[in-house]
């Protein structure tokens, strides 16, 4: 089996990590581990699976994560994933929202180990690429210590040898799916315990991280890191990735060269497949986070990408207004 380098992720997240997103942050890091949004088994069986699953080449290393509750159901995407030409799979176990809740899967399977142990078990039988697993350290009232003990028991005798912890409890009833990431208080002692109580498991940490100091920091004798919304938000911090954490050398880089490769990928995809240049702009509005013209940059993009008639082109009129560029090694 082909060893997946954990040591730096980009978290999936619903509606933000399509493949248009993936993309644009594989510009600004060539190893790290890119994630797909969240699809369900079902979806991927019985759904439009070409659009839930197509990705570019140029993504690779990337990873599907996929979200269920039956070993059979689960098995089955997980192959059709694999032969896609995924990396990885891995097992949605943390998401809070009320469509994991209402389909009992998700972060509703923290109270269920032996149902993630038999997903788990089936979807190793089935595909011949890693099965990882994405987890909470608990819901609502349940003790952190055995709850995320009883899980990762359960997966690692199902063949599980990478987690993912977001460090908090995920709270299913008082609070929202917005809320459930930043209000429960974050624990990563807990996530650190796991790893040295199970050395020989390998353990990634999630859950806010803002920015790679940060991540630096918090990793202390973790095997990896994942970040969210910091890598969606405030994009450039990506750059450095694969120098602090992957042992990369410093490469030249340079934003307005990311939005000319950006235009010229939104030409490919409006031509080939219809996309509209909203899709795609949609994911860029924070790369010039920090220098003279990013609000200008912003506001560009926001009035222009959602009108019938817009194009590639926005993006150069747009990169436009930041007159200044930081260029600096990465």
């Amino acid at each position: 089996m082909t060893h997946i380098d954990h040591r730096f992720c980009i978290a999936p997240m619903m509606e933000w990590t399509d493949r248009h997103c993936r993309v644009f942050h594989r510009l600004l890091t060539r190893r790290a581990l890119l994630y797909t949004e969240m699809a369900t088994a079902d979806a991927v069986r019985f759904g439009p699976r070409d659009r839930l699953l197509r990705f570019s080449e140029g993504e690779h290393p990337v990873a599907v994560q996929l979200g269920g509750s039956d070993p059979e159901a689960m098995a089955e995407a997980a192959r059709i994933a694999e032969g896609f030409g995924y990396d990885e799979v891995n097992v949605n176990v943390g998401c809070p929202s009320d469509r994991v809740q209402s389909g009992a899967f998700g972060a509703c399977l923290m109270r269920e180990p032996e149902t993630v142990g038999a997903v788990v078990a089936a979807m190793t039988k089935a595909v011949s690429i890693p099965v990882t697993v994405k987890c909470r350290i608990g819901v609502d009232d349940q003790d952190p210590g055995p709850a995320l003990d009883a899980l990762v028991d359960a997966v690692i005798d199902a063949g599980c040898r990478t987690v993912i912890v977001h460090a908090r409890k995920a709270w299913l009833s008082g609070l929202s799916p917005k809320e459930n990431r930043d209000v429960p208080p974050l624990d990563y002692d807990r996530v650190t315990r796991l790893k040295t109580e199970r050395p020989d498991l390998e353990v990634i940490l999630n859950g806010g991280l803002g920015d790679l100091d940060q991540a630096v920091a918090a990793r202390g004798a973790l095997d990896g890191v994942m970040l969210g919304r910091a890598a969606y938000q405030t994009p450039w911090l990506l750059a450095e990735v694969d120098h602090r954490f992957l042992g990369a050398p410093r490469r030249a880089l340079d934003r307005h060269d990311v939005v000319e490769a950006m235009t010229e990928y939104a030409a490919r995809m409006a031509r080939d497949d219809g996309t509209p240049i909203r899709a795609i702009a949609r994911h860029m509005l924070g790369l010039f986070q920090g220098l003279p013209g990013a609000r200008a940059w912003r506001r560009h993009l926001s009035e222009t990408m959602h009108h019938h008639d817009a194009g590639p082109d926005i993006l150069r009129a747009g990169a436009a207004h930041v007159l200044t560029d930081r260029r600096q090694a990465a």
